[in-house]
């Protein structure tokens, strides 16, 4: 096998690995080797539907997690178990020498995350999390037009991601689980919009953050958010807001005002159904004579040519393309660790404040 070809194992049967099952097989520099779970029966039956569908040449083989870890023909691990479970498995496949690409949110509380980087920073072995929309062809293009001024300074940041769940999510779903997921919703939607904001604010943190637990779930004491509202407060009076929830229609919006305009996106995290991807500059004016007073739209609708999902170039591949190529490498890449981290940090501290009455958690990484 070539050395620029990247041997995955999948640790764990969640669905959304499905997605990754397919990225690794268009990927061009990977090759999925082997899936893990808790019985090797439970992993043959997942990479028979999954084979089914988008088969490799050489059909992968189902395992145990332990064995998964103890093979040598894999560089590189994707770990989709759930949160509460999640920290001693990265920490044991870091230990076996393998790359981690792991789901978010990546600990339940920063002293786990920051426990995970440790263990791969020891071993030399480099981390991610599986956030796909920072690998999209939009973003850095939406970065230029923010670089060149085009909404001026930015002032506010806002967006929202949700779904409303069934009655058998709420019963059933590890997401809605304390154990499993203790996070919620906070967690699964709310790491999404922490990320877009730290990244419309080239990564500087917050000074401090505010949070509300709108709405919870679950027996006294072992709830999880279902409904979550966070405010990050920047220096110099930016701020950005956020909302998600398990209980409000599919949104995925994201909006950064400036002095001169603002930047608009209805699908921030998975991008509509079709072959580009698009954002909206706006700058509106409003012009009075006499007696007529106009409110006139000025708006540029700029795209980028990548698909949707589930293809050659689309988010998820470029990810897997792009930890395939650190994997192998020479060098590893701190800044995903530090990104990771920084994401743990404001939403710990926002989740800090709910718990506190919404007051104001510094946010800082020493």
């Amino acid at each position: 096998m070539s050395a620029d070809i990247c041997r995955w194992g999948i640790l764990g049967t969640a669905n959304i690995a499905r997605k990754n099952w397919k990225a690794m097989r268009q990927a061009g520099n990977a090759v999925l080797v082997a899936v893990g779970s808790r019985s090797a029966g439970r992993a043959n039956e997942y990479i028979r539907e999954c084979q089914s569908e988008v088969p490799f040449a050489t059909l992968p083989q189902g395992c145990t997690y332990e064995e998964l870890l103890q093979r040598e023909d894999i560089d590189a691990v994707y770990i989709p178990l759930p949160t509460g479970i999640r920290k001693d498995w990265v920490i044991r496949a870091a230990h076996a020498g393998k790359h981690v690409l792991c789901e978010k949110p990546c600990g339940t509380t920063t002293a786990e995350l920051r426990e995970i980087i440790a263990a791969c920073a020891a071993k030399r072995v480099q981390f991610m999390d599986g956030v796909m929309f920072m690998h999209g062809h939009r973003l850095p293009l939406m970065r230029a037009e923010l670089d060149r001024g085009a909404v001026g300074t930015i002032r506010r940041i806002s967006s929202q991601f949700s779904f409303a769940a069934s009655d058998e999510f709420l019963n059933s779903n590890i997401r809605a689980n304390n154990q499993l997921e203790p996070l919620g919703c906070l967690g699964d939607l709310g790491w999404y919009n922490i990320r877009f904001s730290l990244w419309a604010m080239q990564y500087q943190l917050p000074q401090a953050a505010t949070g509300r637990l709108l709405t919870e779930h679950g027996p006294a004491g072992q709830t999880v958010p279902l409904e979550f509202s966070g405010e990050l407060l920047y220096p110099g009076g930016v701020t950005a807001s956020f909302y998600c929830s398990f209980l409000t229609e599919l949104q995925q919006w994201a909006h950064i005002t400036g002095t001169a305009g603002s930047l608009y996106l209805d699908d921030f995290v998975l991008p509509y159904y079709g072959c580009e991807a698009q954002f909206v500059l706006d700058q509106p004016a409003f012009r009075v004579q006499g007696t007529s007073y106009h409110m006139e739209r000025h708006q540029r609708s700029h795209v980028s040519s990548e698909y949707s999902d589930g293809h050659a170039d689309s988010q998820e591949t470029n990810m897997i393309r792009r930890f395939s190529e650190l994997a192998r490498g020479t060098t590893h890449d701190p800044f995903w660790p530090e990104v990771a981290l920084k994401t743990q940090l404001v939403l710990d501290a926002c989740l800090q404040s709910a718990r506190q009455d919404g007051r104001p958690m510094p946010v800082s990484q020493s």
